[in-house]
């Protein structure tokens, strides 16, 4: 009984990978399985394999849990769908979705094509992992070593952003970005010139006459 080696990857994270040693005669759907008891992810979900060529691009799709399109289209389903019968190339390629609803792209390649299964090996089963997969968090994916960056910074970087410009500063005060420090160092160079004015307003006039009798 052959046993084939697939690699899979995230599209998006290429470092993480997982390698899992699948009988021949197994269905896309043990392997659909296999792969989610490798991330934690949970595999009652709308997904599909393609078959692929060498740029990943989609041909025969493979699915499991289809929409009532895709079955009044006659769409090929996981559960029958043995390896096999779909393996065309040593190197074969099939693009994986994950979870239509927020879907996850993988890369699945046959690396290696075992002639005999190991005894007492239970199949499909993980040969490698390596790297920590993304956790699925609210509306989409919050990356293994996502870094701590400020929000304020990230926004700022993000668009073209003119001081000068009244409706954009009061777009970026609304969104709680605040332009105090610039008007504060205003404020206070016109506070000092106020201070040095102060005794000397225009409003007032001086009576030099006045000012010599006081020296006497």
């Amino acid at each position: 009984m052959a046993i084939y080696r697939f690699k899979v990857s995230f599209e998006d994270y290429d470092d993480i990978v997982r390698e899992i040693d699948i009988k021949s005669s197994q269905t896309f759907e043990d392997l659909h399985h296999a792969i989610h008891k490798s991330t934690g992810y949970n595999a009652e979900a709308s997904s599909s394999f393609y078959v692929s060529n060498d740029q990943w691009i989609k041909n025969e799709e493979i699915a499991y849990l289809p929409n009532p399109r895709k079955e009044n289209n006659g769409v090929i389903t996981m559960t029958n769908s043995k390896l096999s019968s779909f393996i065309d190339d040593p190197h074969q390629k099939f693009y994986y979705i994950y979870n239509f609803d927020r879907p996850l792209d993988f890369h699945v390649e046959l690396i290696k094509i075992l002639l005999n299964d190991e005894a007492g090996q239970t199949y499909p089963f993980v040969f490698r992992s390596s790297g920590e997969v993304p956790k699925l968090a609210g509306t989409g994916l919050v990356p293994p070593t996502a870094a701590l960056i400020s929000e304020e910074f990230d926004f700022l970087n993000e668009i073209d952003f003119n001081p000068e410009d009244a409706e954009e500063l009061e777009s970026m005060n609304d969104m709680g970005i605040s332009t105090e420090i610039e008007h504060g160092e205003h404020e206070e160079d016109g506070e000092e010139k106020d201070e040095f004015t102060d005794g000397f307003s225009d409003n007032e006039s001086y009576d030099i006459d006045d000012l010599q009798k006081e020296d006497y």
